[in-house]
């Protein structure tokens, strides 16, 4: 059965503006692949896949044509991150090339309207949805959150869908758009006490390794702070691509699930994690904020940093937004008077790490620790923050 189209969405299939139709065209397609009915308007849209080392120059090429041909987005969207830091390229050690390439990116963004605001936690940086919101989002660990923590709507849309639905103001309604679409389909009994942010998010990769594309419902979590989170969510996401999950008592009032598949984490799987998600000891790099950090993590490391120097380089990832807020605590002054970097627009993940010198990387997430030796050639040592900074202060 077709979707059925208001006369809006008839007008924007047959607009005069290419970018429009096309968009419409995209939607429609998508929508008919689906079972859709119908659309749904969106609050806000999230573009992916714009740093230049993912997309490379048809991606360039396909942005600034769509620009050309009339793209303007028609809700508020934000911009996931790019390449490299917009204003410290070259301290990065970024190329030339790279750098005049990912700025053609960007000119594209700009002229279709879209925030250049670069950050993979568009919650933190002024894009924060309300509980049942229609959105159109597309990075998979703000996916996780919005629909998880937030309570928004969201299906994890690729970039050129995100993009779309930007410029229509709407996206075809299924999936978790869908109330009967969100509910859990495994129950996880955590049994081990999780501390640290790498706790969260090495439970996160196991389970989504496990779960694959469920929704998972966690009990024994008594507490967990938005960080932790986001650190889950972005781990189920990386080794599963979980969109939708539930901590009780803390994100959803419902009681846990009956007549679903049940999964124990303890301790033995807790710590057989860690080891899964390493591969190296001695590290180039260390790297924080895959998702970008917020203020209180920037916080966190400028804390153990203060009058220390380190040993190895530091990066801490972040939006431009949350970095102004650290650079007024005085945490990035700290942090860069040891010897790190406090960078905004990018992260480990799609800066070109490879060719910068690095070989092995150090990090808490386990999105990155998922990520990085496919996409960056890096062996990876995980573990919490605060171990991974004492291990390299001189």
């Amino acid at each position: 059965m077709p979707i059925d189209l208001t006369t809006e969405e008839e007008q924007l299939l047959e607009s005069d503006v290419p970018a429009e139709r096309k968009s419409m065209e995209l939607l429609v397609r998508l929508g008919d692949i689906f079972g859709a009915e119908e659309f749904v308007e969106i609050g806000s849209a999230q573009a992916s896949g714009i740093s230049y080392k993912s997309i490379g120059d048809p991606g360039v090429e396909f942005l600034e044509g769509f620009a050309e041909e009339g793209a303007e987005v028609d809700v508020e969207t934000f911009a996931n991150p790019a390449g490299m830091d917009i204003n410290r390229w070259e301290e990065m050690g970024v190329s030339e090339e790279f750098a005049r390439q990912q700025r053609r990116i960007v000119g594209a963004l700009r002229e279709m309207g879209v925030t250049v605001s670069f950050t993979c936690t568009p919650y933190l940086a002024g894009n924060l949805p309300g509980p049942n919101e229609h959105i159109a989002w597309a990075e998979s660990s703000a996916v996780s959150f919005a629909n998880s923590v937030i309570g928004a709507r969201t299906n994890r849309e690729g970039g050129p869908s995100a993009l779309a639905a930007a410029i229509t103001g709407r996206t075809p309604k299924h999936g978790l758009h869908l109330a009967e679409n969100r509910q859990p389909t495994h129950l996880v009994n955590v049994d081990v006490p999780l501390e640290t942010q790498a706790d969260f998010a090495a439970l996160g990769s196991w389970t989504g390794r496990i779960v694959e594309d469920g929704k998972p419902y966690f009990a024994g979590i008594e507490s967990a702070t938005t960080d932790q989170l986001k650190s889950l969510g972005a781990a189920m996401a990386a080794t599963g691509a979980v969109a939708l999950h539930f901590v009780g008592g803390l994100t959803t009032d419902a009681d846990p699930p009956d007549n679903v598949e049940t999964l124990q984490f303890g301790s033995e799987k807790h710590e057989s994690e860690y080891a899964e998600l390493s591969s190296t000891e001695d590290t180039d790099l260390i790297v924080f904020g895959c998702p970008h950090s917020s203020v209180d993590e920037i916080g966190t490391v400028a804390d153990r940093l203060e009058g220390e120097s380190l040993e190895r380089d530091l990066w801490v990832c972040t939006s431009r937004s949350v970095k102004s807020q650290a650079d007024r605590m005085g945490y990035t002054d700290t942090i860069e008077d040891a010897g790190g970097m406090v960078l905004s627009d990018t992260c480990n993940v799609v800066a070109p790490i490879e060719e910068l010198g690095y070989e092995s990387t150090a990090t808490d997430s386990a999105k990155a620790a998922s990520y990085l030796p496919g996409f960056g050639d890096q062996l990876v040592h995980f573990d919490d923050k605060l171990s991974l900074l004492e291990e390299a202060i001189e």
